[in-house]
């Protein structure tokens, strides 16, 4: 049965990371995904949004996919349905992406099962700000 990481290791992953792939950020300032972007931009981190649908976001150029990306990844943070996430973990694992995290809602095992057997270090059914606002707030 899979579990997340507890909150010390959220905690250090946050506080080591610096950019996000935002996978599903919409560009509409009242969707969730955008709120949260957003709010992990403020805290400092450089938010790279991937979705096909938009030209830019928050400020950042918007990409198609995961693979157009060409800079290091700390953390892709996946706002899709649960029954896509993973085909998101396999673009994950070949951008070598260490972290996968998926917000509230979004759960899936044999795509947790997926990224830990490539060694990521994956998170499901948690918001990234709100964890970062209990876990990681001094950067």
């Amino acid at each position: 049965m899979f579990q997340n990481p507890g909150p010390e290791e959220m905690a250090r992953i946050l506080k080591e990371a610096k950019t996000i792939a935002v996978v599903g950020l919409s560009d509409n300032p009242a969707r969730d995904s955008y709120a949260v972007a957003q709010h992990m931009q403020r805290c400092g981190y450089r938010i790279i949004p991937v979705n096909p649908n938009i030209t830019e976001v928050l400020g950042e150029k918007a990409v198609a996919k995961l693979s157009d990306i060409r800079e290091p990844i700390d953390i892709v943070d996946v706002f899709r349905r649960s029954d896509a996430l993973r085909a998101v973990v396999e673009e994950a694992i070949e951008i070598d992406a260490p972290v996968i995290w998926a917000q509230e809602g979004v759960y899936d095992e044999a795509a947790a099962a997926l990224a830990q057997a490539h060694g990521k270090t994956i998170i499901m059914d948690r918001c990234i700000a709100v964890m970062h606002s209990l876990y990681a707030r001094q950067r």
